[in-house]
């Protein structure tokens, strides 16, 4: 589908704001296909109206003082793009969330305070939807996240909406009225084991034939909305807090079955061994009720000292455009 429309408005977020900082603690991995950052710009394909657009955000000004400049290009763009993208972006990256009570909370933790003073500007991230959440939980379960992002990528190579910009394809992440259209063979040879690919297409047949409303979530506390999640096929505790966490914004949810998050949190309290699941929720209650805003905290650190930051860490974090 040719690109041939833009649309460009700006967003002023709550200060302080790092758009590097958020774009990494939403795409986890460099290899992510759907979520992009080249070290000033984040871009996804979303679907508007059915037809795929490129959403682009660059930060300019500080991080005291931010400005979003935001770009839509697609085919047919109607004049109301702009509300819908601007809600999409506001949830996804937390523009408008005030983080002074959480600044006040890591002030007084002598664990906490470096890491909140490290990476200040950090909002909490949100997949699009609850979900996206879930598929992103279903394929990373007993893997590595390298892994399963991959095999999310290859998902979205196989069925998602996607727009062709200049000499390369970009892909949205798969709707359920994508992913329904899978067949169980297909799902296991892009690397998914015969119980995730039942697990997606129970998840998208339910949407897609409204006999489940992941809206009706979100109206929920988190024990009941963890229970409801555990119902569904190949939901288990992990996937269920990570959604809550990602998908909902419950940021008092630290997904303590999460294997990495479990080493990055020893190691960060300077523990010798690992934390089992009640280890996880005693060390982390002194942070509530952040202590799921401190789990992206950890991710950006563990990426920090794998170098995956790269070229965007830098002492203000943006980059003036020209």
């Amino acid at each position: 589908m040719p690109a041939d429309e833009r649309q460009t408005f700006t967003i002023r977020p709550r200060p302080p704001f790092r758009l590097d900082f958020c774009a990494w603690a939403l795409r986890r991995r460099a290899t992510n296909l759907v979520d992009r950052w080249d070290g000033t710009t984040y871009r996804r394909v979303v679907a508007i109206d059915g037809r795929p657009a490129e959403v682009a955000m660059r930060q300019l000004g500080s991080t005291n003082t931010p400005v979003l400049q935001v770009t839509v290009r697609g085919s047919r763009l109607a004049p109301e793009i702009r509300s819908s993208v601007k809600a999409l972006l506001e949830r996804m990256f937390g523009l408008q969330v005030d983080l002074r009570p959480f600044r006040r909370v890591a002030a007084r933790d002598p664990r906490l305070r470096p890491l909140a003073e490290r990476f200040r500007g950090l909002k909490p991230p949100r997949f699009p939807t609850v979900f996206e959440a879930l598929c992103n939980g279903i394929a990373c379960q007993q893997f590595t996240l390298t892994v399963g992002i991959e095999m999310l990528n290859r998902l979205a190579r196989a069925c998602a909406p996607a727009m062709r910009i200049g000499n390369v394809v970009h892909y949205a992440f798969p709707r359920p009225q994508d992913l329904v259209r899978m067949r169980v063979a297909t799902l296991r040879r892009l690397g998914f084991s015969r119980q995730k690919a039942h697990a997606l297409l129970s998840l998208s047949r339910a949407l897609t034939a409204g006999a489940l409303d992941l809206d009706a979530i979100k109206t929920m506390d988190n024990g009941a909305a963890r229970e409801r999640l555990l119902e569904l096929d190949g939901v288990g505790r992990w996937t269920a807090e990570y959604a809550l966490l990602r998908g909902l914004g419950r940021l008092d949810v630290f997904p303590g079955d999460d294997v990495g998050a479990r080493k990055r949190l020893a190691r960060w309290l300077n523990r010798r061994t690992s934390f089992d699941y009640e280890g996880v929720q005693s060390a982390v209650r002194r942070w509530h009720p952040y202590s799921g805003f401190a789990y992206f905290h950890l991710l950006l650190q563990g990426l920090l000292e794998a170098g995956e930051l790269g070229t965007s860490w830098c002492a203000d974090g943006v980059k003036a455009m020209r």
